[in-house]
């Protein structure tokens, strides 16, 4: 994208994001009306940056996965777990969101409805409190780069991908707008989908002890 600008391809330009930083804004150099559009953009940006609804969507994808594994028969037996079977992970103040178990394993989880990736070192601090703790590690996310698929998977855990966001019931107009106009991985689904979950299952039922 700086190539394109020094090559004056295309034109950008930084903008204030209010409460949250700023944004860069990238257009063709002949566009006339782009400052009204790119306040349109701030807006929507600013409105689904605000901390409320950030932790609203956090909310919202722990409820939609609490609903669907246990239709695959993953139990929830725990929420935000620092300590399991009698053991305290006391190396670092983080939790896992829950725990779920099957066939007598069970599964430290992370849900991460967000549009970024977790960032690299929480992902591998939670790998470590699997480990210490006796569990499986499981990260259900958005999406995830291969390379921390696999580092997952070594670590004998899975990562869930359901790749599009997911927001809260009663947002489908706002989900809707912030598709048509930034085309964003978002969605507004009733339910998580069958075949999501099937994959963990066939996963999980391929690695029993």
């Amino acid at each position: 994208m700086s190539e394109l600008v020094a090559d004056n391809v295309i034109a950008a330009s930084s903008e204030i994001l209010p409460n949250v930083g700023s944004i860069t804004i990238y257009r063709k150099p002949k566009h006339r009306y782009w400052k009204r559009q790119a306040n349109e953009i701030i807006q929507i940006v600013e409105e689904f940056s605000k901390s409320d609804f950030a932790h609203a969507m956090g909310t919202h994808g722990e409820m939609m996965f609490d609903a669907a594994l246990p239709n695959v028969g993953f139990i929830p037996t725990g929420r935000k777990i620092r300590s399991y079977k009698g053991k305290v992970w006391t190396e670092t103040k983080h939790d896992l969101d829950r725990v779920f178990e099957r066939d007598g394993v069970g599964y430290g989880t992370e849900i991460k409805n967000t549009l970024d990736y977790i960032p690299r070192e929480e992902m591998r601090i939670k790998v470590a409190m699997c480990e210490f703790l006796g569990l499986r590690p499981l990260f259900i996310v958005r999406m995830a780069p291969k390379n921390y698929v696999n580092e997952v998977q070594e670590a004998g855990g899975f990562t869930l991908i359901f790749k599009y966001q997911l927001y809260p019931f009663g947002q489908r107009v706002f989900a809707n707008k912030v598709m048509d106009m930034l085309r964003l991985p978002i969605g507004c689904p009733d339910r998580i989908a069958d075949g999501t979950c099937q994959r963990f299952l066939q996963w999980h039922s391929k690695h029993l002890p």
